[in-house]
């Protein structure tokens, strides 16, 4: 029979053991997460940037029903002068979340992929600056062609129709979705 000493050694050692890591731990967190959350605003802003080049800054975000979110763009004297949106949609490979810059006349001004889990060198290729600035200065509306892009058509990616079918189904939802904005 073992003693009471056998059982009680490892375990309070195993306790201050977790303890001790457990503390650890939660300094680092305490530590990290301010940091975690500046990036992740600068990073975030950097992405409006990149959609709606001419916005000096971005009002709060609004989301909608279905998840969307939607961002006021902003001059420098501080009127919308469009909007922002961030969306899902499902492409071949699973959700793609775009974001679009449309501005006050409907138009789109940037289109930026955030994540997508299509297949590289196929699906993967909406990701790609030029396939994204097909979308700029088109309105609600837009369709997918497979041989050449008529109006308001964008060209779809060879081997990859279901992917450009998605992101262009994501961008008309913003657009429509920044209509609501401007209207509401």
């Amino acid at each position: 029979m073992k003693t009471l000493k056998e059982f009680f050694v490892p375990t309070i050692t195993l306790f201050v053991i977790c303890l001790v890591a457990t503390f650890l731990l939660g300094m680092t967190n305490s530590v990290t997460a301010p940091i975690i959350e500046q990036l992740a605003i600068e990073t975030e802003i950097k992405s409006r940037q990149v959609v709606f080049a001419d916005a000096k800054s971005f009002g709060e975000a609004e989301i909608l029903d279905d998840g969307t979110s939607v961002v006021e763009a902003l001059d420098e004297s501080g009127n919308v002068i469009g909007h922002v949106v961030v969306n899902t949609t499902k492409g071949y490979g699973g959700d793609i979340s775009v974001m679009t810059g449309i501005d006050s006349e409907g138009k789109v001004t940037g289109v930026n992929i955030l994540s997508h889990a299509e297949t590289a060198g196929l699906g993967a290729k909406a990701a790609e600056q030029n396939f994204r600035d097909r979308f700029c200065g088109h309105i609600f509306g837009i369709t997918v062609s497979k041989d050449k892009a008529g109006e308001n058509s964008i060209d779809a990616i060879t081997g990859a129709t279901i992917t450009s079918r998605a992101v262009v189904d994501a961008v008309n939802a913003a657009i429509e979705a920044a209509g609501g904005a401007n209207n509401g």
